[in-house]
């Protein structure tokens, strides 16, 4: 079988007690799996086909995942998808057991919603810099202090996070519960993520406040380089992910989540595009658009040896081996505490509701109404 994983060290940001102030560094890591041979894979997708089979399991796999996971959740009769559809998917599937190719907010997210099913992930340890740089702890704190706000949680954030809101958003939905909440009055405690969280406010008018977290992927894009790489390639349409800087954001032909850059990409009257998001991301806009170009965006200056580093080390974690291993033998389970899930539950079933409302042609304001701050 394949060579032993290794660990690297991953920065992140924390922030300090109170909003806006400035970040401390911290440290995490990450066990970077090796890659298996040709003969090793075909081995690993047959044998991970038929443990489904005998595991009344399907996948639901994220697009920054390897694309091996992402073409076999697909062939198996799972999912390829961002966190909402991977969330709506997982709780409205009939198999009984969930596999979640991914970070560990999104298990435990797929836990919350189907709590009866067991599910497994390739890797517990796979993480996220903004759940790791909201502890539960702090953030209760900080809605201590702000008692009049709506708490909106962006979905990368913890089950106990989450069970303090009283929104959940994902990046496709966030600007229409924001824009629906501002409407009605509401004053809004946003978390973690702050550049999606200024995105959403300059867009909205809002009045926010924000926790003060990054995503270490999105966070490293460089507006001046991505302007050399623009008058490189002159044709080209930027399309960049809200968790990029404000500086990057500028610079977009087309804003949105992962879904909306996959839509915006088939939609736009261009063959070639500039993507500041997760490389991981490059796999699915290739496969869905063979006839068009697509150039990573920069996340380091002249002369680095990287030009773009894009793609998150806790999303490299999942793997084949490690797949196979979960469906074999159980590791990687994850497990929510009942209560807790079911406080954590009300927010992501309102994004639910509320994002299914839109899709009928309601009204936002309707599908708010009442619901104010815990």
């Amino acid at each position: 079988m394949a060579a032993s994983s290794f660990v690297i060290d991953v920065d992140y940001e924390q922030p300090a007690a109170e909003a806006g102030a400035a970040c401390d560094t911290r440290h995490a890591w990450a066990r970077v799996p090796p890659e298996p041979s040709q003969d090793e894979r075909s081995a690993l997708k047959e044998r991970i086909r038929r443990l489904l089979r005998e595991r009344n399991a399907v996948m639901v796999s994220h697009f920054y995942v390897h694309p091996d996971l992402q073409d076999l959740a697909e062939e198996t009769g799972g999912i390829v998808s961002d966190s909402l559809e991977m969330a709506r998917f997982g709780r409205d599937h009939a198999a009984q057991t969930l596999v979640v190719s991914g970070v560990r907010f999104m298990g435990e997210t797929a836990k919350i919603l189907s709590p009866e099913k067991r599910v497994l992930m390739p890797d517990l340890d796979a993480n996220c810099s903004l759940d790791l740089g909201c502890p539960v702890d702090e953030f209760s704190a900080f809605c201590d202090r702000h008692p009049d706000r709506t708490v909106v949680v962006y979905a990368n954030t913890s089950a106990a996070v989450k069970a303090r809101a009283d929104w959940l958003v994902t990046s496709s939905c966030a600007l229409d519960v924001v824009s629906a909440l501002h409407a009605q009055g509401r004053k809004i405690l946003w978390a973690p993520d702050r550049h999606l969280g200024d995105y959403i406010q300059r867009q909205t008018g809002a009045d926010m406040a924000s926790w003060n977290g990054a995503c270490i992927v999105h966070d490293e894009f460089k507006a001046l380089e991505l302007e050399l790489l623009k008058k490189a390639h002159p044709a080209a349409k930027v399309l960049v992910h809200p968790e990029s800087p404000a500086d990057v954001i500028a610079l977009a032909d087309a804003v949105g989540s992962t879904s909306a850059i996959l839509g915006a990409a088939q939609r736009m009257d261009a063959s070639e595009f500039i993507v500041a998001t997760d490389t991981g991301m490059l796999h699915k806009l290739r496969t869905l658009n063979p006839g068009k170009i697509f150039i990573e965006a920069p996340t380091a200056g002249n002369g680095a040896t990287c030009k773009s580093c894009a793609h998150c080390p806790w999303m490299a974690m999942n793997g084949l081996v490690e797949l196979a291993n979960a469906l074999e033998t159980g590791a990687g389970e994850i497990h929510v505490d009942p209560a807790l899930g079911l406080r954590a539950r009300v927010p992501i079933n309102r994004m639910l509701a509320f994002t299914a409302g839109l899709k009928n042609g309601q009204a936002p304001g309707r599908l708010v109404a009442g619901i104010g701050a815990a």
